[in-house]
């Protein structure tokens, strides 16, 4: 009986941390793994050689893992920003920083260099992860419900929120590896696509995430989701996994070629 309960808190455990994983592990693992296979093969090896033994996708979900370390609570409020209108307003942010100013500050920090290894180690490992969630339009909140956080729902008929559900929920439900679901998604990268994405500022992604608000915040009075819902955002998912693994590759080929 005991050894029953203890699994059972386990897994409660396990389920509350994986509710709060921006992207989900797989989301995270994906775009990473997408990004290393667009960038410069010379930027690629010295990105490695900083984040070893860590692979460019493994180390994206790192700054979710040190939520349990109180030392970095002070990066807590980096995952997400506020966004009225698709504008940044540094008034209505949080006071420990948010997704914005920490992405400017890491890809300058980064570039500038001095650092050492641990130090450069830490910072990249942010910076890949806080462009990955960027992509993630609910982590451009309204400033109203925490990110979908406090919508609560039903996802296939478990409990969950909307959050949830576009960080891991929908992904999850393809039942696919983070590599099976790259190689799909790399054969609609071609240069047309990457010339769109790239030739964008950090202000373009943040209308792009409130452009998609109608969309995610289209659901039923019985706040149930199932194979609709995820039928109807399925483009959207996967357009974001793309821009935001362009764009990485992007970012980590300008500081480190």
């Amino acid at each position: 009986m005991k050894f029953n309960k203890t699994l059972f808190l386990t897994f409660c455990m396990s389920f509350m941390i994986s509710q709060a994983f921006a992207w989900g592990q797989i989301g995270h693992y994906l775009i990473g793994y997408m990004a290393s296979i667009q960038m410069k093969n010379s930027s690629r090896k010295k990105v490695e050689k900083v984040l070893f033994p860590m692979s460019i996708g493994r180390s994206g979900i790192w700054m979710d893992e040190i939520k349990s370390d109180r030392s970095y609570d002070y990066v807590n409020s980096w995952h997400y920003l506020t966004s009225k209108d698709g504008e940044y307003d540094p008034e209505i942010q949080e006071k420990g920083g948010n997704a914005y100013e920490a992405i400017n500050t890491l890809k300058a920090e980064l570039k500038a260099g001095n650092l050492s290894p641990k130090e450069e180690g830490e910072k990249l490992k942010m910076l890949i992860h806080l462009v990955e969630d960027i992509h993630q339009p609910l982590h451009v909140g309204t400033g109203e419900d925490r990110g979908g956080n406090d919508i609560k729902l039903e996802f296939f008929w478990q409990q969950s929120n909307l959050h949830a559900v576009w960080d891991s929920g929908m992904i999850d439900r393809w039942d696919m590896s983070y590599t099976e679901i790259g190689n799909e998604l790399m054969r609609r990268v071609n240069s047309d696509l990457i010339n769109q994405y790239r030739n964008s500022t950090i202000n373009d992604w943040l209308k792009e995430a409130v452009a998609l608000r109608p969309m995610i915040y289209k659901l039923p009075e019985s706040k149930k989701l199932s194979y609709n819902y995820g039928y109807e955002n399925r483009e959207i998912v996967e357009e974001r996994l793309i821009a935001a693994s362009i764009r990485l590759a992007q970012i980590l080929d300008e500081i480190y070629s």
